[in-house]
């Protein structure tokens, strides 16, 4: 009796896991985060805005939302990508994400290398250690904060 019993809570689990995933994948348009189409962004409706702004702003035209907050690599912009889209999900879900939504420090870190790799050319002659400055001191965003998303 105790094997039928972990089957059926092993089968129920397996079920939930699937339901979730249907849900998130069909419903939620969830495939559409392994894209690279800035559009899927603005699926949640508390990044409208911020998709909005890259369409008016100057790097529309050459870089999209992967580009500049994702990692190089495919494993890190996919291990980015689903950590970044599970606490958007859970944010919204709970309703505790913060209006306007903030940048943490680890996306900031992996926006600012975006910057300095696509940029190197001026970041070198500023910073030729190509490394990110310490705590209030030197970065992209300090001056340049809404190029990627301009209001």
């Amino acid at each position: 009796m105790t094997s039928q019993r972990l089957l059926l809570t092993v089968v129920v689990a397996i079920g939930i896991v699937a339901g979730i995933g249907v849900y998130t994948f069909v419903y939620a348009r969830g495939y559409s985060y392994v894209t690279n189409d800035p559009a899927a962004c603005a699926n949640c409706h508390i990044m409208r805005g911020h998709y909005d702004a890259w369409t008016r702003g100057s790097h529309r035209s050459v870089a999209v939302c992967n580009d500049c907050h994702t990692p190089p690599g495919l494993i890190p912009k996919y291990m980015t990508k689903a950590q970044n889209g599970f606490w958007h999900s859970f944010y919204f879900t709970t309703g505790t994400y913060p209006d306007p939504i903030r940048i943490t420090p680890r996306n900031h870190e992996v926006t600012e290398m975006a910057c300095r790799k696509c940029h190197a050319d001026v970041t070198s002659s500023i910073d030729p250690r190509h490394t990110i400055a310490p705590a209030g001191g030197l970065t992209c965003t300090k001056c340049h904060n809404d190029v990627g998303h301009i209001e």
